[in-house]
């Protein structure tokens, strides 16, 4: 069972934004606008399931947006916001998720932040949404005038991602089939439950008109955002005639214990990947305890992690690896290892960095009962 699913609401058609192309398969720093908020959510180590609610003619364009990503198949919407919402939840029955967070496909710069405040919430609340306070004055008005000034104190601005326990959301929508609600909140505040309110995101805007579009491309003047991820990683010897490192096989004595092939160095460079996006740990993408990865190539592994990066728009600027035991020696195999990366990773070789070292005959590597590795990696994000 998951526990924690997303589901992103890209099924409409735009109108206000104007044009044949919808706002969400609009063009955003070199990525599609949908494209930005998939990525971020696959991304995240909180979310087990990522799906998508599209329009039935739009299977070409989302294909486009979601290249690369791991995500559940789309589903196709309905008529209304509402009607494409309730069907997409309609969908994950059968992975009977704990909680859902509902995301508008045109809100591109959703944080992890506002995720995790909006998870931790519903572990009180049936629903919450992040909000931000209105600060300006607020004015009815008709015909050109001004009518009337409204009570500002207590009014905020919804945002998305909406999240709720996922039982009592569909059972919502499945009640108010038909009416028109203005967001998922009022969907479930129609049942007489209660949604908390976190706090949102100025950033976190939806794309509506080309000029939203514009503003936003702002946001990604810059030379980007630099991150560093470092990785750690230990297995022992058992019985065998060879490890795997860096992709390729070492004779040795003995073998590495793993669920995995067991590749050290991978694992070790894998997790300094993650750990530059803040997507958690290589046993949160891969836990052990699945058998799909019993044997698996760490290769799978490393390339998801560089799938994610991409996904975000990110680039893998250099990485630089340290392989720590007595035996075998690494050296042989050190320029085949910095290929077999380099072709991973889509970088030159002087840009992988693989190096070998022994810690005297101290600790358990120096007493022949396994192998470490520790690796560094530098990673820019857009923005």
């Amino acid at each position: 069972m998951a526990k924690c699913v997303v589901l992103v609401v890209a099924a409409g058609r735009g109108r206000r934004f104007g044009g044949d192309l919808p706002k969400q398969y609009q063009e955003l720093a070199g990525r599609m606008v949908l494209r930005h908020s998939l990525a971020a959510f696959a991304a995240n180590p909180q979310i087990d399931a990522v799906r998508a609610v599209i329009h039935p003619d739009d299977r070409s364009l989302y294909d486009t947006a979601a290249l690369g990503l791991n995500l559940l198949d789309p589903v196709h919407g309905g008529a209304e916001r509402q009607d494409s919402v309730r069907l997409g939840l309609e969908s994950l029955a059968d992975l009977s998720p704990e909680i859902v967070l509902i995301h508008d496909g045109a809100r591109p710069f959703i944080d992890a932040g506002t995720i995790d405040r909006v998870i931790a919430a519903l572990d009180h609340h049936p629903g919450a949404i992040p909000a931000i306070a209105v600060a300006d004055t607020l004015k009815r008005g008709q015909d050109g005038q001004i009518t009337g000034t409204v009570e500002r104190a207590g009014l905020w601005r919804a945002q998305t991602p909406q999240g709720f326990r996922f039982n009592d959301i569909l059972a919502a929508h499945q009640a108010v089939a038909g009416q028109q609600l203005t967001d998922d909140a009022a969907v479930l505040e129609s049942r007489g439950q209660t949604v908390a309110l976190v706090a949102g995101d100025e950033a976190n805007v939806k794309i509506t008109t080309a000029i939203d579009l514009a503003r936003a491309a702002r946001a990604f003047d810059g030379p980007g955002d630099p991150r560093v991820g470092s990785g750690y990683d230990v297995h022992k010897f058992t019985q065998g005639d060879g490890v795997m490192l860096c992709g390729v096989r070492v004779p040795h004595d003995f073998g590495l214990e793993g669920h995995s092939d067991a590749d050290v160095a991978m694992h070790a460079l894998t997790d300094a990947l993650l750990g530059a996006i803040a997507a958690g740990d290589i046993g949160r993408h891969f836990p052990p305890t699945d058998p799909r990865w019993k044997g698996a190539a760490s290769a799978r592994f490393l390339e998801h992690a560089c799938a994610l990066i991409t996904g975000l728009g990110g680039e893998i600027r250099h990485v630089d690896l340290t392989i720590i035991c007595e035996r075998p020696k690494v050296g042989p195999y050190r320029t085949a290892m910095q290929r077999e990366l380099a072709g991973i990773l889509k970088l030159p070789l002087g840009r992988v960095s693989v190096k070998a070292t022994t810690t005297e005959g101290l600790g358990f590597t120096g007493r022949r009962e396994g192998i470490a590795a520790e690796a560094v990696a530098t990673v820019r994000l857009p923005g």
